[in-house]
């Protein structure tokens, strides 16, 4: 029975498998491929990059009412002064230290997204990020990611590529899993480099020729496995040297990112988006947003990852060319309390911005102000079910019926 392309990308063997691959790749094998990837080399028109914040980050400390008292009074120690905020507008504003995030605005490419959450919200981190990566409310019950079963749906045509990419270096996203298409695993250049085999050993070129007339005999009948799976094999190594010529032109001009874990990643992310793949979701996460004790220092620094890493790729992919093709979503399984409590931290809290960052945004802010007065049990309540961040994302970005990924319909925002 032929092999069809969806078992290929079930299996593992498209074009990306090279970046799964845990031994090097012989990267003479390349050249031999590089006529095929030619005849299928394209690019996704939109792409979509989800940036998980884990541990629950302080949306108050992140988005800031700036003039409630509410917010002065329950947080005595940890308040941001209205004096230092980077103003939205005469009521909320950014935390200083998204700087980033002020310079995105200002460039009509970032929309915030007030008071998110779901239903009878649960602090417990396990549970809760399952809800947002399952896009279910009965995610004990989950087995599949929200974009596991887009990616189900509406996987590219015409090309062998992952239709999506993990770009970390911790478990494979629940968003990501239990679907039919494995997505692939790599966390930084240098670890690509050593996948793809790249090698200027003595010997390569004879090795070259000898292989270039193997994988040009043609084995098995038209339409077989063995000849599907010879293709599939040239595809793969075409990709690697797809990727090979991106990693020499990101050495020869290199693009300026800040020293940060998460600016490496999407400085990574953005040289894949850049080297032509065919995948169209890229996922990655920046950790440490559990912040119960000690929160105030801790949380700026990651405000200033956050806000830095996104404008430096924001910046690479504009200078490229590719930043009207590429969409982020932003955000955190959920907020914090509204009080802070006696470490000088915040606990566990329900509802919090999310944001969404691109050229193609209707730029600003978007929800209802959270409701400091009128709280759920010490937290402000959820006004906006993510679930309708998600289908907007879905209907006016990926082009896919959100109702052939979420449970049930959703009212759209006007973020797009």
């Amino acid at each position: 029975m032929p092999i069809t392309r969806r078992d290929c990308l079930r299996i593992g063997l498209g074009s990306s498998a090279v970046l799964a691959c845990g031994n090097a790749i012989p990267a003479f094998l390349a050249r031999s491929a590089h006529a095929l990837d030619a005849e299928n080399a394209s690019r996704p028109e939109r792409i979509l990059v989800v940036v998980e914040l884990d541990g629950g980050n302080d949306g108050l400390n992140t988005v800031v009412p700036h003039i409630d008292d509410a917010y002065y009074r329950n947080r005595p120690q940890l308040n941001v002064a209205a004096k230092s905020v980077l103003k939205i507008d005469d009521r909320i504003g950014l935390a200083p230290q998204l700087q980033g995030f002020a310079d995105l605005l200002e460039r009509k490419q970032l929309a915030v997204v007030q008071s998110v959450g779901y239903p009878n919200t649960s602090r417990s981190h396990f549970q809760s990020m399952s809800i947002w990566q399952s896009g279910r409310l009965d995610a004990t019950l989950a087995t599949e990611g929200w974009l596991s079963r887009y990616m189900d749906v509406k996987a590219p045509a015409g090309t062998l590529d992952s239709p999506a990419i993990h770009v970390d270096d911790g478990k494979l996203a629940l968003a990501l899993s239990g679907g039919e298409f494995q997505a692939p695993t790599v966390n930084r250049l240098e670890r690509l480099e050593r996948r793809l085999g790249v090698s200027s050993a003595a010997g390569a070129e004879e090795q070259r020729t000898q292989l270039d007339f193997v994988l040009g005999q043609q084995r098995g009948d038209p339409g077989s496995p063995l000849r599907f799976v010879q293709q599939s094999t040239l595809v793969s190594f075409a990709s690697s040297q797809r990727l090979r010529e991106m990693i020499r032109m990101a050495k020869s001009a290199p693009a300026v990112y800040p020293g940060y874990g998460l600016a490496e990643r999407l400085k990574l992310i953005a040289q894949l988006v850049k080297a032509r793949l065919n995948t169209v979701i890229y996922y990655t996460r920046l950790g440490g947003f559990d912040t119960h004790v000690n929160q105030l220092g801790r949380h700026r620094n990651l405000l200033a990852e956050l806000g830095g890493s996104v404008r430096a790729f924001f910046d690479d992919l504009g200078k490229a060319g590719e930043a009207d093709r590429v969409l982020m979503l932003v955000f955190s399984e959920f907020g914090r309390r509204l009080e802070e409590n006696a470490g000088a931290g915040t606990d566990h809290g329900t509802a919090g911005p999310v944001f969404v960052v691109g050229p193609a945004v209707r730029s600003g802010l978007h929800g209802p102000y959270p409701n400091l007065v009128d709280l759920d049990d010490g937290d402000p309540r959820h006004a906006i079910d993510f679930r309708q961040v998600y289908a907007t994302v879905l209907e006016k970005w990926l082009s896919c019926p959100a109702t052939n990924v979420l449970p049930q319909a959703f009212e759209l925002l006007p973020i797009l």
